[in-house]
């Protein structure tokens, strides 16, 4: 496996598009999804096309060579940024995908929320948020949505905060839908930048004023058991984007 320190200078690359590669094996690899690109269904564009290519050119050896498709080992919205698990052949996508059906895997996001986000005063400062939610995605009148509710979590703490904004980190449990950015407009404190859970006065405030033009969601590590490894192994990002770190200290 390459780990972290040797993937440095390891980027997909397509003109002005560039993805870190945090690590990769054997027909596997962890990227990091910038906002705005979408995991597949945007051939030549997306990150499992990018990533095919690069994997073809030879630029990422440690991946294999002739693989005839490379597919996400799970979900993550074209709006929110952070780590992607991709696999390229059908028995290593197989193997993560029933890691995540076991709810075996771990993973952890940074979010900027509106308003002022307390966390427990005690160790180890983790809170839950526990609404129930239905499969499906909803809408910012109704963010529990309708029909049947299944019960889900989220456990979340809060790290930084500025005037108008906190920084948390946190881990969803169960895998509802947007289950983050729905939770968090139920505490009353949605993600910040969200066109769907959000308000449109804010969004009009955060292009106006800060020209923030995104979703405050970041997927920041995944822990998950690789092929061959008898342990499960902890990927994380690269940080906090620079416009989610760039809201948070301007906002004073």
């Amino acid at each position: 496996m390459n780990t972290p320190d040797e993937q440095v200078n390891m980027i997909i690359a397509a003109g002005a598009t560039r993805v870190p590669v945090v690590a990769c094996g054997p027909g596997w690899l962890v990227a990091e999804k910038p906002c705005g690109m979408s995991i597949h269904n945007d051939p030549g564009g997306d990150l499992c096309s990018l990533a095919l290519a690069a994997v073809r050119a030879g630029r990422l050896p440690a991946v294999g060579h002739g693989l005839a498709a490379i597919h996400a080992a799970h979900r993550l919205d074209r709006d929110t940024s952070g780590l992607v698990l991709l696999a390229g052949d059908p028995k290593t996508l197989a193997g993560f995908g029933g890691q995540f059906a076991a709810q075996a895997v771990q993973k952890g996001y940074l979010a900027l929320v509106h308003g002022r986000c307390s966390g427990p005063a005690e160790p180890p400062h983790w809170a839950v948020w526990d609404w129930p939610l239905t499969a499906a995605a909803a809408g910012r009148n109704d963010p529990v949505g309708k029909g049947k509710r299944v019960s889900c979590a989220t456990r979340w703490r809060p790290m930084a905060y500025s005037s108008h904004y906190s920084l948390i980190e946190c881990e969803p449990l169960t895998g509802r839908k947007h289950q983050i950015r729905r939770h968090a407009k139920l505490a009353g404190h949605p993600v910040v930048g969200d066109r769907r859970y959000g308000s449109a006065r804010s969004l009009a405030y955060l292009r106006r004023h800060h020209d923030f033009n995104r979703l405050a969601l970041h997927a920041h590590f995944l822990r998950i058991r690789i092929p061959g490894d008898g342990q499960p192994t902890r990927f994380q990002s690269g940080g906090l984007p620079e416009a989610m770190r760039l809201l948070l200290d301007t906002d004073r």
